[in-house]
C-alpha cells in the first residue's frame, strides 16, 4: 500500500513527466503560430531591409509566417531589451546587430551579450563617410582637414548614441585627431533624411543605407572603413588608401533569448541556413547593396564573444564606456 508521502512523490514524478512531455511535444510541433521578428531600428534602414528580406525568403522553410516588428529607440536598446526579455519559446526572434556587444559597456541597458543565443549571421557591412553631392569636400582627407580646422563644427549623423555608426565616427576621430559633433537618430534612415535636408554635414552609416541616394546623385561616399574596396562601390576608396588605417563595421543576424529550448534553436538554425542560401535572398541583398555573410550559430557565437571584448576596450579608450 502506498503511503501518503509515496503518493506525493508519485504525483510529483507524474507531474514532472507530464510537463517534460508537454515541452517536448511543444518543441516538436514548433512552430504552431506566426513568429515575430523584432527589428531594433526604424523602417527603411539596412537592418529593417535585411529583416524583411529574410522573412520573405524563410517562407518555404518555416510552416508559419514571420512578421517584422520595428521597436526603435536608444540606439537599438529598446528592441534588443524586448528580445532579451521575450518568452524563450521561439515565437519572438530578434534581428540583432553589433550594438548588442556595445550598449552593455555603456551601463545604459540591463542586458549583456551573453543573454542572447545566436541563430545565424546573415550580413556584415563596413561603416562609410558620406556627404551631400554638393559638399565642398571631394576626398576623405579634405573632409578630415576641415574637421580638424573646425573642431565640433562638422555634424555627423548616426543610428543612436552608442550605436555602431556612432562608434565608427568616434573611432575615426580618435585615429585622425579630428573633432566631430555626433548627432543621434533612431536609425540610419532618419540620419540620411537629415543629411539630405541639410541639417547635418555627413553620416557614418553603411554604404547600403545611402546607396539609393548615391545612385540618384544626391549623396557622395568619400570612403569606406574597410580593408578592401566594395564590389558594389568599386570607385570608392578605403580609409587605408587615404592614409588612415581603420576598419570598422557592423554585423546583423538572428538571435533568441538564451533559455530557448535546444530543439527549437536547432529548427531555427536549420531554417536560417536554408533561408540564407536561397538564391532569392542573396539576390535581394545584392540589390540592396547589403553584403551576404552567413555564419552558422556556433561560428557566429564565437564572433560575438570576440567583438564583445574588442568593443569593450575600444569604447573605454574613446570615452564611450563606463
Amino acid at each position: 500500500m502506498l503511503t501518503y508521502r509515496n503518493r506525493l512523490h508519485l504525483m510529483a514524478g507524474l507531474g514532472a513527466a507530464t510537463l517534460f512531455g508537454a515541452r517536448a511535444q511543444a518543441a516538436s510541433n514548433y512552430p504552431r503560430r506566426p513568429i515575430e521578428l523584432i527589428v531594433p531600428y526604424a523602417p527603411g534602414g539596412g537592418t529593417d531591409l535585411l529583416a524583411r528580406a529574410f522573412a520573405e525568403a524563410a517562407k518555404p522553410h518555416l510552416e508559419k509566417a514571420i512578421g517584422v516588428v520595428n521597436r526603435t529607440g536608444g540606439a537599438g536598446a529598446v528592441g534588443l531589451s524586448e528580445i532579451m526579455a521575450a518568452r524563450p519559446d521561439g515565437y519572438k526572434l530578434g534581428l540583432g546587430t553589433a550594438e548588442l556587444t556595445m550598449l552593455p559597456h555603456m551601463g545604459l541597458v540591463s542586458f549583456k551579450a551573453e543573454d542572447f543565443l545566436p541563430i545565424a549571421r546573415l550580413n556584415a557591412d563596413p561603416a562609410a563617410v558620406t556627404v551631400k553631392a554638393d559638399a565642398p569636400w571631394k576626398t576623405l582627407q579634405e573632409y578630415l582637414d576641415h574637421a580638424k580646422a573646425n573642431p565640433g563644427k562638422v555634424r555627423v549623423g548616426n543610428s543612436g548614441t552608442g550605436a555602431i555608426w556612432h562608434l565608427s565616427t568616434e573611432a575615426l576621430a580618435d585615429k585622425t585627431g579630428a573633432k566631430f559633433n555626433s548627432i543621434p537618430y533612431d536609425g540610419a534612415a532618419p540620419a540620411v533624411t537629415a543629411l539630405l535636408g541639410g541639417h547635418i554635414e555627413a553620416v557614418g552609416v553603411s554604404p547600403a543605407e545611402v546607396s539609393a541616394q548615391v545612385a540618384a546623385g544626391q549623396l557622395r561616399i568619400l570612403a569606406v572603413l574597410a580593408d578592401e574596396r566594395l564590389e558594389a562601390f568599386p570607385d570608392v576608396p578605403t580609409c587605408k588608401e587615404s592614409g588612415t588605417d581603420i576598419s570598422i563595421g557592423t554585423w546583423r543576424g538572428i538571435f533568441v533569448p538564451k533559455r530557448t529550448p535546444d530543439d527549437v534553436v536547432q529548427i531555427l538554425r536549420e531554417a536560417s541556413r536554408k533561408t540564407a542560401n536561397e538564391q532569392s535572398f542573396k539576390d535581394t541583398l545584392k540589390k540592396l547593396n547589403l553584403n551576404w555573410a552567413y555564419l552558422d550559430g556556433l561560428e557566429f557565437g564565437e564572433q560575438v564573444k570576440a567583438h564583445n571584448a574588442t568593443f569593450a576596450t575600444l569604447m573605454k579608450r574613446i570615452g564611450l564606456a563606463r
